[in-house]
């Protein structure tokens, strides 16, 4: 029987073997085998053949088998421990989301480019191995090279974020499909706004440091991303409200989009 590998990351980051195909394996992580249980869940597809010397395959062959009874093996772990970064990007294959009541939503990868217009800065919602929301001057491509390449002490090898819908700052009444995801911060968001564009020399602020408690795709912009060392950069656009009504209402739904 075939075995799947899975780099969870979000709410954790984790590789794991298991011989449950994608959406199964979904579902099974997001619901567990008892009821009660409830939580997104974000991972990436993962190719056997370029995952590299990273991980103890051979580990996960021998015990990633059926039970006795026929059962297949849901899940074998093999690091819960700076996983994303020891991933080669050539390795990712489709991103899936996953709602709190199983529902998945399989993303591909597309090809990357600047946001148009650029409104001189973006939201993002860091999501591993860090997880703070950050609003900042860069643009994905530059933001992604900044956190792992940037000169500064403070870096991390690798980075799995995505772009906000950016509230309509100037009008408090219109916040189109996000609802009032940032009512609490509102005020907030606008002083780290104005900060940046003071030009005090900072690139990115951070709005909130535990906001992924409370993360919603419903409040995910142009798409998620995965940055990595060599200025590699893995881009997944997310579908527009269009595409999701017509053929992904069911998680759309779910996920309180409509």
């Amino acid at each position: 029987m075939s075995i799947y590998y899975y780099l969870t990351l979000y709410p954790m980051e984790a590789m794991i073997a298991s011989q449950l195909e994608p959406t199964a394996f979904g579902a099974y992580m997001a619901l567990g085998n008892r009821k009660g249980s409830a939580e997104k869940l974000i991972f990436a597809e993962v190719r056997e053949d370029k995952i590299g010397e990273a991980f103890d395959l051979d580990f996960a062959r021998q015990r990633c088998v059926e039970h006795s009874d026929g059962r297949r093996k849901n899940s074998v772990y093999l690091s819960v421990y700076r996983a994303l970064e020891a991933v080669p990007t050539e390795a990712l294959g489709q991103l899936w989301l996953i709602t709190r009541d199983g529902r998945a939503l399989a993303l591909e990868q597309g090809d990357y480019s600047d946001p148009e217009p650029w409104a001189g800065n973006a939201l993002y919602q860091e999501l591993c191995p860090a997880h703070p929301l950050v609003v900042s001057a860069l643009n994905p491509k530059h933001f992604a090279k900044y956190i792992v390449e940037d000169s500064s002490k403070v870096t991390m090898p690798a980075i799995f974020f995505a772009d906000l819908a950016m509230p309509d700052l100037e009008d408090d009444d219109f916040t189109g499909n996000i609802g009032g995801y940032f009512d609490r911060m509102l005020e907030h968001l606008k002083a780290c706004v104005m900060d940046l564009k003071a030009g005090k020399g900072k690139m990115s602020k951070v709005v909130d440091r535990s906001s992924t408690a409370t993360f919603n795709y419903q409040v995910i912009g142009r798409g998620l991303y995965i940055g990595a060392a060599g200025g590699k950069l893995v881009f997944y656009p997310m579908p527009s409200r269009e595409i999701l009504k017509k053929k992904y209402y069911d998680w759309a739904k779910s996920t309180q989009i409509f």
